[in-house]
């Protein structure tokens, strides 16, 4: 039930009873005022169950999907700090706010005298202002990006050289929020060049192709590449309701080795195309893994736009939220607006906002008709061009 259309029913009832006493007051000879008032209050006091019932419900559905989006969230962290390789997130403007294990240790320097420290504080004087024009191209960039620095630690005679592979988050807005740095020790060797993202998970590997509404293999001795397609990631609350966990598209991954939920599904929203990697090829190949970690943090930052969904009260916020997701995740300029490049029905966005179908039927009704939204031929949402 919608919280704000409640609060009206309810504001509503106490004016009706309040009328009715004053009533009661003003004749105390009119006994029929009584069963009136009787029936009113029958009427609001099964209301009001019948709303709390509903709100109760929803709140146990909320706590089931925050307690699963939650474990997600914690696996891919836990995947961050057991990577082979070293990992650093910063700010923007290259403040040190996150080091993986790796990174400590190939780095030398205990985890409360990275934090907080300006990554220029390791460069030698002399490459400093070559490492800030650098860092002042990368924001402007979405590419991956490797640069090679000498690394030298503070107060001390020990130095190296580093590959830093970079890649740039940034908000809704398109600003720059963090970078995402991973580190490699190449003293003495020469800089590797990065492969074609794409060529380097489907050379020499076989294709399979699956037709939209298919249910997709899983098991935890390998993960899926997607080549092209999308594909909707699902598990089941304990009543068996389907939530919504994420969608992976084109140059991402997943698979049952990077969840801890009990029931997983993977479920074909178009045509798509993967590419299979086992586990055990990328526990021995550094580049791979390498390569990998911007597609985890990825799922990662997925994993916590769910949650930050499912934690809002109101179920239009919720609707509004997803839909601001969804248009980025898979959203396409058309004339008329940005389109949702995959269909989703009622249900499927139901269950990402933890209400019901109808619920969402009345919603996106009430945006169609504020000309906020639209759909194609193909019902596919439009989101519309505000003027």
């Amino acid at each position: 039930m919608d919280i704000t259309k409640f609060v009206q029913q309810v504001e509503a009832m106490n004016l009706r009873l309040s009328s009715l006493y004053q009533h009661a007051n003003a004749l105390p000879a009119r006994l029929d005022v009584l069963p009136q008032a009787f029936f009113e209050l029958g009427s609001a006091s099964e209301m009001v169950q019948k709303a709390t019932q509903e709100l109760y419900k929803q709140n146990e559905e909320l706590i089931q999907t925050r307690d699963l989006v939650e474990g997600e969230r914690q696996h891919y962290r836990d995947l961050f700090e057991e990577a082979p390789d070293g990992y650093l997130v910063t700010n923007a403007e290259g403040v040190i706010q996150e080091a993986n294990r790796a990174a400590v240790t190939l780095l030398g320097i205990a985890p409360q005298f990275l934090v907080g420290k300006h990554m220029i504080n390791f460069i030698p004087t002399e490459n400093r202002n070559r490492f800030r024009s650098e860092l002042n191209q990368l924001t402007e960039s979405d590419r991956f990006k490797e640069l090679v620095v000498h690394w030298q630690l503070p107060r001390d005679s020990k130095s190296f050289d580093v590959a830093l592979t970079v890649s740039v988050s940034r908000d809704r807005q398109g600003k720059p929020i963090f970078l995402r740095w991973l580190l490699r020790d190449v003293t003495g060797r020469q800089q590797t060049p990065v492969l074609s993202q794409d060529r380097e998970f489907t050379s020499n590997r076989p294709m399979y192709q699956h037709y939209r509404g298919e249910n997709i293999s899983l098991n935890r001795q390998s993960i899926w590449y997607v080549r092209q397609g999308w594909v909707k990631l699902t598990t089941h609350c304990a009543k068996g309701e389907e939530i919504l966990l994420g969608l992976a598209g084109p140059r991402m991954i997943f698979g049952s080795s990077l969840t801890d939920a009990v029931t997983y599904q993977a479920t074909a929203m178009s045509d798509v195309e993967l590419v299979g990697i086992t586990v055990a090829e990328i526990a021995s190949a550094p580049i791979l893994s390498h390569s990998l970690y911007p597609k985890i943090v990825a799922r990662l930052r997925q994993t916590e736009t769910m949650l930050t969904i499912s934690g809002k009260r109101q179920v239009q916020e919720r609707l509004h939220q997803l839909l601001d997701f969804l248009k980025e995740e898979i959203g396409q300029s058309t004339p008329n607006g940005i389109r949702l490049e995959v269909r989703l029905t009622h249900e499927e966005l139901a269950s990402a906002c933890c209400t019901t179908r109808v619920t969402i039927t009345r919603l996106l009704g009430k945006l169609q008709k504020q000309g906020l939204i639209s759909f194609d031929k193909h019902r596919h949402i439009i989101l519309c061009n505000r003027t």
